[in-house]
């Protein structure tokens, strides 16, 4: 059977060139909405579509799907296949250049990406409404922003005119990415300052750079030496009072896909009850979820 036959009557095509000029997700099969078709997903970064693979597929099948797939986006220079069922994620390129580094626009801001053997490309897209919010709550915010990875959350901030960024991580390389994307839109790093730190293990410096009036924490799952969710996210949490404002904002990010937002919900009524929830920020519509295991990104403040 030919899956991808069935792709063309669900993937959402940028219909205007402001619309084809932005990046974007295509295609969400991960939330198993779509039969037979949860191990696909489609991205559009211009000029490059990106066809992510989490289980093999027949390349004949796929060969004719990205010939459709090139006469609905006549700017496209490149698509590539990502075997993300292997280790290392390896792409290959299916159609037209080699492209492995390139920027891309998103909400009107510029990001590097990365193609080629890396699992990610730099920036995840379904955090875009994340980034917008963040854009438009960050004036004059002292913000802290923590697992921040190459900086998308702090080029938001930046753009939203924040008084000032502290983004920590644990990888340098994504780190020196930051400071490249914050060039790439000729923001000033004047504001913002980066430093390579386990977050698990600096409560008391976040102290002593504290108090910050916005708080973005997008930790990962899991990654050996640093961090493991389910026991981890509580320590923050609790913490919170150290280093956090009066009258401060909370953007907690959870893409665990076994837990659900009331992992966060519980753990904050238990560990930080001052703080309300008072939004909750849904990616794009083309992340389609039946089962409740995508993003969660939930707002609290407190009062």
């Amino acid at each position: 059977m030919n899956r991808f036959s069935q792709l063309p009557s669900h993937l959402i095509i940028p219909s205007s060139p402001e619309q084809l000029a932005q990046a974007q997700r295509l295609f969400h099969g991960r939330g198993h909405g779509y039969d037979g078709l949860k191990h696909i997903t489609v991205d559009w970064l211009p000029p490059v579509a990106l066809i992510t693979l989490f289980a093999p597929e027949a390349i004949a099948d796929i060969e004719i799907f990205s010939n459709w797939l090139q006469l609905q986006l006549p700017s496209c220079k490149s698509i590539q296949l990502q075997h993300r069922y292997q280790l290392s994620g390896p792409i290959d390129v299916i159609y037209g250049e080699t492209i492995q580094q390139l920027s891309i626009l998103e909400n009107n801001l510029q990001f590097h990406i990365r193609l080629g053997k890396v699992r990610n490309t730099g920036l995840f897209l379904d955090m875009k409404n994340g980034r917008q919010w963040l854009q438009q709550h960050s004036k004059n915010q002292r913000v802290l922003n923590l697992f921040s990875y190459t900086c998308g959350f702090s080029v938001a901030a930046i753009a939203g005119q924040a008084k000032s960024v502290l983004r920590l991580d644990m990888s340098s390389a994504a780190l020196n990415v930051g400071r490249e994307n914050h060039r790439l839109n000729q923001q000033s790093l004047d504001h913002v300052r980066f430093e390579k730190l386990n977050i698990l293990k600096s409560f008391s410096r976040l102290k002593k750079r504290g108090a910050f009036d916005l708080l973005i924490c997008d930790p990962p799952t899991f990654q050996k030496g640093s961090i493991e969710i389910t026991k981890d996210y509580p320590k923050i949490l609790r913490h919170l009072d150290d280093f956090m404002a009066q009258n401060s904002t909370l953007l907690l990010c959870l893409n665990a896909p076994e837990l659900s937002r009331d992992f966060l919900i519980d753990h904050m009524a238990t560990l930080a009850p001052d703080y309300k929830l008072i939004e909750e920020i849904k990616p794009p519509t083309v992340y389609v979820e039946t089962e409740g295991k995508g993003l969660k990104v939930l707002c609290f403040k407190k009062f």
